[in-house]
């Protein structure tokens, strides 16, 4: 055999969408046929390509032909909507002609008229004052004199004083009427008719000449059809060259996304009108292995879209242009030196807490629950030498993937933390590849270097290996080998720091209106909705105006860190700022104006937007999609109410929450928020059967005692691994158990009777293993299985019994069955029900 005669192994998704069906039926024609096939991403050979392509041949020939009668309707749908569209536009265009002719033709005929025996610029000047105004035009003898006269007087070029008055002499001493082109076509008509050769006198007072003038009818109409011509081509062609303009308008905006950085798989099928199913086979045969609730980065949108024909575009915000960060000519003029903004980035537990506590000199770890940073902390500290660093502190925990990314990208520098004993782990690697899309510098911290089972080399070789090449192995990278428990090259470190952000000269106008980014946001019980701002450049005062994303109000209160109440906040200073009207989201910008009436209006027309964001992401049920459900199987979910401290653990969790489960079972968020458990969660709950999770929240004794009554269960956690436990527990109390057959003996047939009252019973005797009441039995005759039930009596000689064993007689009845033969096998087996669990 050839090369050329092999096919290529095709996997069991593809298969079914070159079929268009469901894979499922493609899984079960397989299982019936004994061919392995597990997945959707199994391949199968030729041969069983080849069987399932004679299986469902009649599908595709049906689809097939539905297909090509639908795309020739289509394009007979479109071709006659054109030829009307045509037919519509030639039919406007000949009235609009017709209608402009018939207005035009008098005014033209009595202007080269009067105008015969002048220049061909006299005609074109008078016949685009014609056509170039919508009022009436006088084309009166003497009007056209005074626009010949004008014009010749303007080519002689005379002294700008003398022009002026002799215009004016003649302005004073004329009197012009405006006249329609009915009176035209009458006094024409008085003269003898449009067309014929007369005299044309010159009534103006003063003077008594008379000029004369041979009209050739010939001439009047060649001049009027080539002006007409000139016009009618010229409006034609700006016509069409518009209609093009407008029609690839119209596609560009058809073809055109616009999507927020950070979007989930699902929210992307959403907005390109594709089932998720496809998108992501779309994504493996790039090369890209991803899950439903993944977020994307917007490079990664933009080439998935791109496959689509669609073009993807960043969200703006509305008011956008009003908010930018970016810093203007006058910002470079007026900046000043600013503290550099640093990231503490790295694996869960490598010591990043623990290195910047060491550093504040305070007890920050003993707030932390299992080692774990549930959220960005930013901290401002001040060393011995006056100079000022503000940290950010971020999460190691694998949920916390987006708020890595915005805190590399607010940030000057990144730390990056490894731990000398454990090397370089998955979450030090997308901290590597968060501060290389962002361009920013990296500085590595290698910690519990005191510990006997530290490896500094191996971290140097693992870091290499990621594109981070240190100073020791000829690379850039400076690096501090640190101990966060001791203190050791904490000191080094710092140093490092201070050189590093000297050399970058980061500056910032701190003499302008002030703008920065959300950190973090809370509700807190007595201030109500705050966050946590890092300000980039100018300077926050208490009573300034300002709008936050879909928040706006004025600034209440200022408090640092660690409580203290501030009058104002300066650049790459982190403040919790108190006075929002709503939750602002994380990343958001934040932006002093002048006017709080604009600011509430951007917030009102960005919250609208945000509304319609959700409401275009709402699934339409329709008959494809119930019909999919169907196909596939109802999916079986846990309706969860999640509150949570702060909006970054509400992101973070839910992400989690929603890649727990499996095709029979999933978490179902109905609401999420930051803030403490209310009574309207606990009434949402009831309605939708869920179950309310709070994280690092708590519920008042009212609302506790309204969930008893409603009988709402509330779960409280503080860390994250608990709650996931907790969580995968409950669905698999929700999967199927697994079903297992249990072999116990096999039967033969050797006569069968009839009992009076009781039916046919089957003489029988056992070959192997062992029978006994209720047990479920499989009647075969030559390989082919007749009946599957439960054995409803189990008799030896006259007497029930409830066992017999090998090597003895017996008569057996099987539930709903009676056509027992002589020689049919009775295959006995148990049926046990286990537990599944969640892989």
């Amino acid at each position: 055999m050839t090369d050329d005669s092999k096919v290529k192994q095709k996997r069991i998704f593809e298969i079914a969408k070159e079929l268009n069906i469901s894979h499922i039926e493609i899984i079960d024609f397989l299982k019936k046929d004994k061919i392995p096939a597990k997945t959707i991403m199994s391949a199968v050979d030729e041969s069983t390509y080849l069987k399932i392509l004679e299986e469902f041949a009649k599908e595709k020939d049906i689809v097939e032909r539905f297909r090509k009668e639908r795309a020739r309707r289509e394009a007979e749908s479109k071709r006659k909507a054109e030829e009307e569209a045509r037919k519509s536009a030639e039919t406007e265009r000949k009235n609009i002609e017709s209608e402009v002719y018939q207005q035009a033709i008098p005014v033209i005929e009595s202007a080269i008229k009067v105008t015969l025996n002048f220049s061909s610029s006299i005609h074109e000047m008078l016949i685009k004052k014609v056509f170039d105004t919508d009022k009436l035009t006088d084309v009166t003898p003497e009007a056209v004199e005074v626009l010949i006269e004008e014009k010749s007087t303007e080519a002689a070029a005379p002294k700008e004083g003398e022009v002026k008055d002799e215009k004016k002499k003649k302005k004073d001493k004329r009197k012009l009427r405006r006249i329609t082109i009915s009176d035209i076509e009458s006094r024409l008509d008085q003269k003898g008719g449009k067309r014929r050769t007369g005299v044309v006198e010159d009534t103006k007072k003063g003077k008594k000449n008379k000029r004369l003038a041979n009209i050739d009818d010939r001439k009047v109409d060649e001049s009027i059809r080539r002006t007409m011509a000139k016009m009618d081509e010229k409006s034609t062609r700006k016509k069409y060259r518009k209609q093009e303009i407008e029609k690839d308008d119209e596609q560009q905006e058809v073809n055109k996304i616009r999507i927020s950085e950070f979007a989930t798989v699902e929210t992307l099928a959403t907005m390109l009108n594709i089932d998720v199913a496809d998108l992501i086979s779309t994504c493996i045969q790039m090369g890209m292995f991803v899950t439903i609730n993944q977020r994307l980065d917007f490079d990664t949108i933009t080439l998935i879209a791109d496959e689509y024909d669609y073009l993807a575009e960043q969200v703006e915000q509305y008011g956008e242009e009003v908010l930018k960060i970016e810093d203007s000519e006058e910002d470079l003029e007026n900046a000043v030196s600013r503290p550099p903004v640093i990231a503490i980035m790295g694996h869960v537990d490598h010591g990043k807490t623990s290195l910047l506590d060491y550093i504040r000199r305070s007890n920050v770890v003993a707030g932390e629950s299992g080692g774990i940073t549930q959220h960005i902390g930013a901290y401002k500290v001040v060393l011995e030498n006056n100079k000022q660093i503000t940290f950010l502190d971020t999460p190691g925990h694998e949920a916390f993937t987006a708020m890595r990314a915005r805190g590399a990208q607010v940030t000057d520098i990144v730390v990056l933390v490894v731990a000398a004993d454990d090397g370089v782990m998955p979450r030090t690697i997308e901290a590597i590849n968060h501060a290389k899309a962002a361009s920013v510098p990296i500085l590595v911290a290698i910690n519990k270097v005191d510990k006997p089972e530290a490896d500094i080399d191996k971290v140097k070789r693992g870091l290499s290996e990621h594109g981070v090449l240190v100073e020791d192995w000829g690379g850039s990278v400076q690096v501090a080998e640190i101990s966060a428990k001791t203190g050791q090259g904490i000191d080094h470190l710092l140093d490092l720091l201070l050189l590093e952000s000297e050399m970058m000269e980061l500056k910032a106008n701190a003499d302008t209106a002030a703008k920065g980014t959300v950190i973090e946001a809370e509700v807190d019980k007595r201030h109500g909705p705050m966050a946590t701002i890092l300000i980039q450049k100018g300077t926050a005062n208490i009573g300034d105006p300002f709008v936050c994303g879909p928040a706006a109000g004025r600034i209440r209160a200022i408090y640092d860190e660690r409580g203290h109440r501030l009058k104002k906040v300066e650049p790459s200073d982190p403040a919790v700022i108190v006075g929002f009207d709503v939750l602002p989201n994380l990343a958001d910008v934040f932006a002093v104006v002048d006017d709080e009436r604009e600011a509430r209006k951007i917030a009102s027309e960005r919250q609208k937007i945000q509304r319609e964001q959700q409401f275009r992401k709402a699934k339409e049920w329709t008959l494809d999609t119930i019909s999919q459900q169907i196909a596939e199987g109802r999916i079986k979910q846990l309706n969860v109410v999640l509150k949570c401290d702060v909006d970054g653990s509400v992101e973070a969790i839910s992400e989690v929450l929603g890649n727990i489960g499996n095709e029979e079972v999933a978490v179902s968020i109905t609401h999420k928020a930051a803030g403490h458990i209310s009574e309207s969660d606990v009434l949402l709950a009831k309605a939708s059967e869920a179950v309310i999770i709070g994280f690092n929240v708590t519920a008042n004794p009212k609302v506790k005692e309204v969930a008893k009554r409603e009988n709402v269960e509330i779960r409280h956690y503080s860390i994250i691994y608990e709650l996931m436990d907790d969580i995968k527990a409950a669905l698999e109390g929700l999967l199927s158990p697994e079903k297992i057959e249990e072999h116990l003996g096999t039967i033969e047939i050797r006569e069968v009777f009839k009992i009076p009252k009781i039916g046919f019973i089957a003489g029988s005797y056992v070959k192997e293993g062992k029978v006994h009441r209720n047990a479920m039995g499989r009647i075969k005759r030559k390989e082919e299985i007749l009946h599957e039930a439960h054995i409803s009596s189990l008799r030896r000689f006259k007497d029930d019994v409830k066992e017999v064993q090998e090597g003895y007689e017996c008569g057996v009845a099987l539930e709903g069955f009676t056509k027992y033969e002589e020689g049919d096998i009775i295959e006995v087996f148990d049926v046990k029900s286990v537990k599944r669990k969640l892989v």
